[in-house]
């Protein structure tokens, strides 16, 4: 399957960034309007960090967002496997 490259420019924490993905300019604006959201939402809390230490913190919030998600898909696929026996 041959994937598109795409270029798009998105704004994270008042910053530009050109963006090049294998995935669609809709998923990367996403991704970057999620981070945007999570970096503002603890600059709110936070206004006294630096930029990296903030971005370093929604870096983990999301993190540990993908964390949980992946352990319910892994508890659910477990119950899927157990309900096909």
């Amino acid at each position: 399957m041959n994937k598109k490259r795409c270029r798009v420019t998105v704004e994270i924490f008042g910053e530009t960034y050109p963006v090049k993905g294998d995935v669609e300019a809709e998923r990367i604006l996403q991704a970057a309007a999620l981070l945007d959201d999570k970096m503002k939402k603890i600059a709110k809390t936070n206004p006294l960090l630096s930029s990296a230490r903030i971005a370093v913190l929604a870096a983990l919030n999301i993190a540990d967002e993908y964390l949980r998600l992946d352990q319910d898909y892994q508890q659910l696929m477990q119950m899927v496997k157990d309900a096909e026996r």
